[in-house]
């Protein structure tokens, strides 16, 4: 398997990433590593694959930088995501949320950018939980550098996550890829607090097209900051939610169009 992984890349680098990967302490965890690799969890990306769409391919392989096992922190696994720039409200409502949702066992997954990512990965760490931040470089990259401590921690604590090799920079298409990849690999996607051209909503109608359970957090009506997550609850993509004690009861009971049997019941 890593031969197909390593296709067109010369041995040199390989040998690289992977000395790279063991300094950081890190792993690649690909299909073969059956008590690792989150089979069930990349389903939804595999049936979409199969479907025809083909930028929702699974990945053939993961890098993994953290004490857990990849497999156990898919298991009741909510993303997160909303704004780099969030207000006030919106970083506050996402940190406690993320802490409140911890402390019930759901598995907190963001993407660490700035603002609500990082609220959420920091609202699942205080509540003493592990959290997951799936990178648009590698995990050797402290990217976004204002979160390299916050990137230390979720290491020490929780798990990093990427497609790309550790020292990868990111790009715009990586982002993109990032996004598809932490919708497919949660059971539902939360929205925060997002503009309308926020990049947070490429995930969101992501996870809408795999047909996992989408949620929005409404913000005030005068905020253009929650334009994009009152979108998504007017066009009816999105279920509306305002507290982690109606994220879970969305997942026990989601909505007519989004009862696949994927879901499970926190």
């Amino acid at each position: 398997m890593l031969e197909e992984i390593a296709f067109e890349v010369p041995d040199s680098q390989v040998d690289r990433d992977l000395a790279e990967a063991d300094r950081l302490g890190a792993r690649l965890v690909i299909p073969e590593d059956v008590h690792e690799w989150p089979i069930a969890a990349i389903n939804s990306l595999a049936a979409a694959s199969a479907g025809g769409i083909r930028r929702f391919a699974p990945p053939m392989g993961l890098w993994v930088r953290g004490p857990h096992r990849l497999v156990d922190l898919t298991r009741q696994a909510i993303a997160m995501v909303g704004t780099r720039t969030p207000t006030h409200y919106g970083r506050t409502l996402g940190s406690e949320v993320a802490y409140q949702l911890a402390k019930r066992g759901v598995r907190v997954w963001s993407g660490a950018a700035l603002g609500i990512d990082g609220a959420c990965h920091t609202g699942a760490l205080s509540a003493g939980e592990p959290t997951v931040a799936v990178l648009p470089c590698g995990i050797g990259r402290p990217y976004p550098a204002a979160h390299a401590d916050l990137l230390a921690r979720i290491a020490e604590e929780g798990l990093l996550v990427s497609e790309y090799a550790p020292s990868s920079l990111p790009s715009r298409p990586t982002f993109l890829s990032r996004n598809r990849l932490l919708a497919g690999l949660c059971e539902a996607t939360v929205v925060v607090e997002a503009l309308l051209r926020s990049g947070s909503l490429s995930t969101a109608t992501t996870a809408a097209r795999l047909d996992k359970t989408l949620m929005a957090i409404p913000g005030p009506v005068t905020s253009h900051y929650s334009d994009g997550c009152h979108m998504l609850i007017r066009n009816g993509d999105a279920v509306l939610v305002s507290s982690a004690d109606e994220i879970l009861t969305t997942l026990k009971s989601p909505p007519p169009w989004r009862r696949g049997p994927e879901h499970r019941v926190p």
